[in-house]
């Protein structure tokens, strides 16, 4: 669930931060930085090493084998990525030495690289989440199956939803790993894997929240919940990875799904009268809480802070939360189901 709130910001973030997405890549100065260092391979003392190579990664005048070697294609350091990079930060000097405040280039704040890491805080707080999300995963996985009573035929567990949570958080697990690699390096094909593999687990998240608020325990009655909205996320992944990466149609889907399990779990709390509801209604307020954060967008502090990266930080404590009550849920139905056998 917490993820969810990510999604449903970030679509906001698109909706607002469209406007003036391109501010500084919009500036005649810059464009005319990025041509001159595509041309003479330097900005200012910088020397652009990979500018001996075109934009495309091919030396001029040299066969197919003269490619760049493929880590240097994932570490996006070509040509014009560098150029745009030292363009940016040269931009940047000169708009604050005029007192001016900084602008985005190609829709995000001008951050400071840290070795390979484009977005280092970020990223790094996004690793640190995927580490709290493992460890809340592999707790529910040794309570289920090593310290929770199982079934003496079958040796299933007495939990109706452990295989649901298990999927989760894989899916969990997934998407926040390709969050943090798009923050280590956003492009083309890592922001298709962060956005497919976030939509995929939002949408999941949705299944599950279904299920669990309305306690559905039959396989045939799950299976009537899950099928359409597989349908309709398998379709939605592969229109964005296949067709066009529609920003417009994901930012409404995300939204869509997003508020629409806040709304399950939130009303559910309310009205059950389960001993963890509590961590529910904790994890509702403070993902909106979190929001605020998004909604203020400021610069990134010293080049490597900005709003986003203080949502990240929010977001660890909130997974903790989460999976806390994954944990309780567990053993509460067990311990419920277990007395009703006796």
């Amino acid at each position: 669930m917490d993820r969810c709130w990510l999604l449903v910001i970030v679509s906001i973030g698109w909706i607002f931060g469209a406007i003036d997405a391109s501010e500084g890549d919009a500036d005649p100065l810059y464009r005319e930085c990025i041509e001159q260092c595509e041309k003479k391979g330097s900005v200012g003392a910088s020397s652009i090493q990979h500018c001996q190579f075109l934009s495309d990664g091919v030396l001029v005048d040299s066969p197919w084998y003269m490619q760049e070697p493929l880590y240097v294609q994932w570490k996006q350091c070509n040509c014009r990525s560098d150029c745009q990079y030292f363009c940016m930060m040269q931009q940047e000097k000169e708009r604050e030495a005029l007192g001016l405040k900084p602008v985005k280039y190609h829709g995000k704040w001008p951050f400071k690289r840290s070795s390979v890491l484009q977005e280092p805080v970020s990223a790094i707080l996004s690793a640190l989440t995927l580490v709290v999300q493992f460890n809340g995963w592999l707790s529910f996985f040794l309570l289920a199956y090593y310290k929770l009573p199982l079934r003496p035929h079958s040796g299933k567990t007495y939990y109706e939803f452990t295989c649901l949570w298990h999927i989760y958080g894989l899916l969990s697990m997934n998407a926040w790993f390709w969050g943090a690699i798009f923050h280590t390096r956003g492009f083309d094909l890592t922001e298709k894997l962060d956005y497919s593999s976030s939509v995929a687990l939002l949408g999941f998240s949705l299944i599950l929240a279904v299920l669990r608020t309305f306690n559905v325990k039959n396989e045939a009655s799950r299976v009537m919940v899950a099928a359409p909205l597989l349908a309709f996320l398998t379709t939605h992944i592969l229109y964005l990875n296949f067709y066009e990466l529609d920003y417009g149609l994901n930012v409404k889907v995300c939204i869509t799904m997003g508020i629409a399990q806040v709304l399950f779990w939130a009303v559910w709390a309310g009205i059950t009268h389960h001993p963890s509801r509590f961590k529910i209604w904790a994890v509702v307020v403070g993902g909106a809480m979190a929001i605020l954060l998004e909604l203020y967008d400021f610069p990134p502090y010293k080049g490597y802070v900005d709003s986003h990266a203080l949502w990240h930080a929010t977001n660890i404590p909130l997974a903790y939360l989460w999976w806390s009550f994954v944990y309780e849920d567990a053993k509460f139905r067990t311990s419920t189901i277990t007395k009703k056998s006796r």
